[in-house]
């Protein structure tokens, strides 16, 4: 039953998604909205299936913005090159972060994390191709291998779609290959996965990098999107948001961080002009009353109360089945 609910409930989100732009929903806000879902998903699939808490991801994100607007705008590639650049600095810059940091375990590879991105934050700070505290500014779109312009907000939106529903099922078929298995294991209980024979640190590398090239991608097509990138796409502030929308929804779950994503862009596209600053407390204040009230987030819980309800049901007709039977 939880699994066909959930299954329903992502095919009500997914027409949702289609009809978004003829439901008068603002494209911007719902492409903004998926890539940071698709930001959540790739975190997810580090913390949630490998049970990795990194404190650095902003520096995919971040860093891949930065290149793919950088060469969009300064040596005028095509769009899909300039993704395709953000994803492999994206995927390098993971590869170096794993091999500094994959050993440690806990709050150790936290901090590793964190510090390795504050450096990729004032190389950005610092470099004169990233335009410093202003950032880079007026990135064109272009037009997807020359022939889809992506200055129509149609095409932008479905292009955006179809990346993230292309990476979604990914991460999906990740998950469930034996691959992802081993991963689940290595989160259960690394020791047993070790003393089975599995090189531990070999899958967790692979999955940090997975992840931070699927971030990389996420923050290439925001750049593109949205035409910039600046110093919040790779500020540590970043890396606590993907945490939040990831907790939010529901940590080792689907769609959990699409519908935590959902609910922080939402909220802060409705309350910024409203409140200010004050965005921030508020969904932090959201944030302690989820981890208290709902610690598997919203997903997780829903999921947890189809199975509790389940369970009871099989238990009251286990009595009936039997005086059946005699």
């Amino acid at each position: 039953m939880s699994n066909s609910l959930i299954r329903l409930l992502s095919l009500a989100l997914l027409a949702l998604a289609v009809a978004a732009p003829f439901l008068g929903l603002y494209p911007i806000f719902v492409m903004k909205l998926l890539c940071f879902a698709l930001f959540a998903c790739a975190f997810n699939l580090l913390l949630g299936f490998t049970g990795l808490l990194s404190f650095g991801h902003a520096a995919f994100f971040g860093g891949a913005a930065y290149v793919t607007g950088w060469f969009i705008r300064a040596q005028g590639w095509t769009p899909e090159l300039g993704m395709l650049a953000g994803v492999v600095i994206a995927a390098v810059l993971g590869l170096l972060f794993g091999l500094v940091a994959i050993r440690r375990q806990g709050i150790y590879f936290a901090m590793i994390t964190l510090a390795l991105a504050q450096m990729v934050f004032f190389i950005c700070l610092q470099a004169p191709f990233t335009g410093g505290e202003d950032g880079l500014q007026g990135v064109p779109r272009g037009a997807l291998f020359g022939l889809i312009p992506l200055n129509e907000p149609l095409n932008m939106y479905y292009v955006v779609l179809v990346i993230f529903l292309a990476c979604y099922l990914g991460i999906m078929r990740i998950v469930t290959s034996p691959f992802g298995q081993v991963l689940k294991m290595i989160r259960e209980n690394e020791p047993r996965a070790i003393s089975l024979g599995y090189e531990v640190d070999r899958y967790k590398l692979v999955a940090f990098v997975l992840s931070a090239a699927l971030s990389g991608l996420a923050g290439s097509l925001k750049t593109v999107v949205m035409g910039f990138a600046t110093l919040t796409d790779v500020h540590w502030s970043m890396s606590g948001e993907v945490i939040l929308m990831t907790l939010l929804g529901g940590v080792g779950t689907f769609l959990g961080p699409v519908l935590g994503a959902g609910l922080v862009i939402a909220l802060q596209n409705m309350l910024a002009d409203k409140v200010g600053a004050w965005v921030t407390v508020i969904i932090g204040a959201i944030f302690v009353v989820c981890v208290l009230a709902f610690r598997k987030g919203l997903v997780g819980e829903l999921q947890a109360w189809l199975d509790r309800r389940r369970s009871r049901q099989t238990t009251a007709a286990a009595p009936a089945a039997r005086d059946q039977a005699v």
